[in-house]
């Protein structure tokens, strides 16, 4: 579907659902979330080359439409990112699978995510690591992911609420480091806190932006430019009101 045509689309809904609610729970009831799941996993990610069984189980088996506003639960599983308020975005399915899988998960790690938004993407580490911390930087997106991924019953995510440039350095060091917004440079914070032959998945750029592969190994850092994307800003602490 052309974008234009599809926000078009998603601005009528939220416009028509607006203080609707039986009527979004009524459509919620007409949806096959399970099979529209399968067909993203199948069509989007694995088509496109992810390989790694246990992301890909995990994309399966991570409920999206649980992460998105209620009245763009229709939308979940499209090839595309979504809005979630406060000017945010949940990623494209392919592309947190893509950084998921950069990461090499095998099940004991430790993971950092600087930019929880929705609880996307640390729901799909949680499955894959033995510990998930997660940062931030706006306190109302924080608290709703909290809520849902409680709901959801992880005990492994720990959420906190501050400014991702500066990391989390009681919990460090991280077997691995994933972001989920752009800075315009690497965080030296994020290097530092990253454990000997640890893996970090970052976009980075201001209007360009590159996602890249930076691995730690004998104290020398190694960055590797996957591909293009385009990401929400990293913010600072002191541009958030």
């Amino acid at each position: 579907m052309d974008n234009t045509l599809k926000i078009f689309i998603i601005s009528f809904i939220l416009f028509s659902f607006s203080g609707k609610e039986p009527m979004i729970a009524q459509v919620e009831e007409n949806i096959d979330f399970l099979t529209l799941r399968k067909n993203m996993v199948k069509t989007q990610i694995e088509a496109r080359g992810i390989k790694d069984r246990k992301v890909l189980e995990a994309m399966l088996k991570v409920e999206r439409h649980k992460f998105v506003p209620e009245e763009l639960k229709a939308f979940s599983y499209d090839d595309g990112p979504l809005p979630i308020g406060e000017g945010q975005t949940i990623s494209q399915p392919y592309i947190v699978a893509l950084m998921t899988e950069l990461l090499e998960l095998k099940g004991d790690e430790k993971v950092l995510e600087i930019g929880t938004g929705s609880g996307y993407q640390a729901a799909i580490l949680a499955e894959l690591a033995k510990e998930v911390y997660t940062i931030e930087i706006i306190e109302v997106l924080a608290e709703k992911a909290k809520k849902v991924l409680k709901e959801l019953g992880y005990k492994n995510i720990y959420v906190r609420v501050g400014d991702g440039y500066l990391g989390w350095p009681e919990k460090a060091p991280f077997d691995a480091i994933i972001v989920t917004c752009a800075p315009s440079q690497i965080p030296k914070a994020l290097i530092e806190q990253l454990k000997e032959g640890g893996r970090l998945v970052i976009p980075v750029g201001d209007f360009f932006q590159n996602l890249k592969l930076v691995i730690k190994r004998k104290n020398k850092i190694y960055i590797k430019d996957i591909l293009p994307v385009a990401f929400v800003p990293m913010i600072r602490k002191s541009l958030v009101k």
